[in-house]
């Protein structure tokens, strides 16, 4: 396995392009951010984010399978479990490639940028197709520590700030209904439209204070694990591939950032 390390100031940020092209790290003035663990720290979402229902979805008149993964559904795509390429990097910035291939039925190809500045972060993500239109979605699964412990500050647990327009209302199988409601107390597992743009603030008392933004309209709020707080930019909310779908097409690839701002308290 070979993990790649950007460092600026008093951060630094650890890649695994070999498992899923996520973070598996990301530390500010040494504290750890990120949950451990394979399947952790802050994964790419795509060609998809959150659930399929039943794993389905229709383009035109085509019906697609993808694999099954979470109870009746499938969820969070397929990059999350690939090997990517590693375009180019030096010590503050990648760029990584993944390229779509089965059971994706469409081909094309995915890139992530990682880009650390002195207090910011900014993950950038392009799906192009290499052929005919297709439908996509694409996002970030981060898993922030809930308490950092004795790494920084208090030791109390993390206070998550947002304020959404709406709360996509879920059923009893973990989809959206279609119902747009108020916003609900927590815990979430739970979709949230901000059509201005993403902005959530995580704090850790007395340690940091750490803002999550996008001009994605999206966002998966996920608290429901004591270890953890997921707060999810993405293009489009979960099962959209059939709900809400986004054409990529030869002269309209789909694009996405999120950046992570912080400051010490």
């Amino acid at each position: 396995m070979t993990t790649l390390h950007l460092a600026h100031a008093n951060a630094a940020v650890t890649i695994d392009p070999d498992n899923g092209c996520r973070l598996t790290s990301f530390q500010v003035h040494g504290a750890e951010l990120l949950r451990q663990g394979a399947r952790y720290g802050a994964f790419p979402m795509v060609p998809w984010c959150g659930r399929i229902e039943n794993g389905r979805f229709r383009d035109g008149a085509m019906t697609h399978q993808m694999p099954v993964n979470s109870g009746p559904h499938a969820i969070h795509g397929t990059g999350r479990d690939a090997a990517w390429r590693t375009a180019r990097v030096d010590e503050t910035s990648a760029v990584f490639t993944y390229d779509l291939a089965d059971p994706w039925p469409y081909p094309g190809r995915v890139t992530q940028v990682v880009e650390l500045g002195p207090d910011s972060l900014t993950l950038t993500m392009g799906v192009e197709t290499y052929g005919d239109s297709f439908p996509a979605q694409a996002g970030w699964h981060p898993w922030f520590r809930r308490n950092l412990g004795d790494d920084l500050g208090d030791g109390k647990d993390v206070e998550l700030d947002f304020h959404a327009a709406w709360q996509e209302e879920r059923g009893e199988d973990h989809l959206p209904t279609g119902r747009r409601i108020e916003p609900r107390p927590g815990p979430w597992d739970d979709c949230f439209g901000m059509p201005d743009g993403v902005a959530a603030t995580l704090t850790w008392p007395g340690a940091l204070e750490l803002e999550v933004t996008s001009r994605a309209e999206w966002v998966v709020i996920y608290d429901e694990q004591p270890e953890a707080v997921c707060v999810e930019p993405q293009s489009g909310p979960p099962n959209g591939l059939n709900t809400l779908p986004r054409l990529v097409t030869p002269i309209d690839p789909l694009e996405v950032a999120t950046t992570w701002t912080w400051r010490s308290l």
